[in-house]
């Protein structure tokens, strides 16, 4: 095993909920575990931090009292955030690096716009060298392609929104 492969682990695992992972493959092992925060000076530390924050953010929000106006102007986002509730979002099925096209020459899939069918390829996820197609699942019209090229995506993070038909 290549050690660009194992940083690569490293740093998926890291970005992962997991706590534990053990790879075994022709004689090689690797395990890696991340650390507990069990100890009582990360947990005395960690509200700390957080009470100097909430005091930092809470003092700004009251000195500016009269923003009465800018209350009314979430109306508007509201109807934003209805309008994607009516978006169906593919996500992604496993933790790993997100790739729009085939190949770095290649077109993308798909883009916003474009018309896809449920067994639409719409991206490739790419885990531990294995390349998996994304099929939309869903029959209806790219809205938003979410996450960039090359980005590394969690288990269930949204990849597009689709407008179904």
């Amino acid at each position: 095993m290549k050690v660009q492969e194992i940083r690569e682990i490293i740093k998926l695992v890291d970005q992962s909920n997991i706590s534990e992972f053990v790879y075994e493959n022709e004689g090689t092992k690797i395990k890696l575990k991340k650390p507990e925060t069990e100890s009582v000076g990360h947990l005395a530390a960690a509200p700390e931090v957080v009470h100097a924050k909430a005091a930092v953010e809470v003092k700004p929000v009251a000195a500016p009292a009269p923003a009465a106006p800018k209350a009314v102007e979430p109306a508007k986002p509201t109807a934003a955030v209805t309008e994607q509730e009516n978006l169906h979002k593919i996500t992604s099925p496993m933790v790993g690096t997100f790739y729009q096209s085939p190949s770095p020459d290649a077109a993308a899939y798909v883009k916003a716009g474009d018309k896809v069918t449920a067994d639409s390829i719409v991206c490739i996820v790419e885990a531990m060298k294995l390349f998996n197609e994304i099929e939309a699942e869903v029959s209806g019209e790219i809205v938003e392609v979410l996450v960039k090229e090359g980005q590394l995506v969690e288990y269930g993070q949204p990849l597009f929104l689709v407008k179904p038909e």
